[in-house]
């Protein structure tokens, strides 16, 4: 195993960071290794806000639902899906762009998603803990209209970035029976392997909490089972992602 393979395998969410603030070079040196990710046909449909201004730093931790650590982290980052640049370069060129189709707005999605990944690892191997925060969508037109989002931008999670102030264990993830596959899903893997990572999940909740929390991986996905955030269809909407 390198270093790569265990720094990637050593990731956890750090939500207490010390007061130590990130210097711009660092934060410039994360984001570019955001835009060497992977993108779709070279669209680079990802926009990085850094959040400096200590009120909207407090706002915004109270939007994602009282997060104290967006406001206290070394750095904070909001990761936005860009079809904006899209279309103005478009029609720059005398084109006429077709906004709202289902295909771009998963592109732009997954384009952030790859960059804002490539951040993250960056950022732990200067030593650095990260947290992300998708809790800015439980009021995304707030956030939009805090960050003057133009249409066709939405915002789709946030970075805490900076020195831990913790230490915590690395939570134990889906056997990999469950995940890799061959030729075929596989549902019975799944099933056994469900039951046995509800096991280890509990047991690491146990210890971690010293018995404060007992909870399975089915048990939380249970909770997670209802309407989650049924407000992104109509605000997607709104910002032009129509799913046409």
């Amino acid at each position: 195993m390198n270093d790569v393979i265990a720094l990637l395998k050593a990731h956890r969410s750090i939500r207490k960071f010390t007061a130590e603030p990130l210097a711009d070079e660092q934060v410039e040196q994360i984001v570019l290794c955001g835009q060497a990710a992977a993108t779709s046909s070279n669209i680079q449909a990802t926009t990085v806000i850094r959040v400096r201004d200590a009120a909207k730093r407090q706002r915004l931790a109270e939007l994602a639902g009282g997060q104290s650590y967006v406001a206290e982290a070394g750095a904070f980052l909001v990761f936005c899906a860009d079809l904006h640049r899209v279309k103005t370069a478009c029609e720059r060129e005398g084109g006429e762009y077709h906004d709202g189709m289902t295909e771009q707005f998963i592109v732009a999605t997954v384009d952030v998603a790859l960059a804002a990944q490539n951040c993250a690892v960056a950022a732990e191997s200067l030593g650095l803990g990260i947290c992300y925060i998708g809790g800015i969508r439980n009021h995304p037109q707030e956030v939009a209209d805090l960050l003057d989002l133009p249409e066709m931008v939405y915002p789709v999670f946030g970075m805490c970035l900076g020195h831990p102030d913790q230490d915590p264990e690395v939570k134990p993830r889906l056997p990999l029976s469950v995940v890799l596959m061959e030729d075929r899903y596989q549902d019975p893997a799944v099933q056994e392997g469900i039951e046995r990572y509800d096991r280890q999940l509990r047991a690491y909740y146990q210890h971690r909490t010293s018995g404060q929390k007992n909870s399975s991986w089915s048990e939380e996905m249970k909770a997670l089972a209802g309407k989650s955030r049924p407000h992104m269809r109509e605000f997607l909407a709104r910002r032009g992602f129509t799913m046409k």
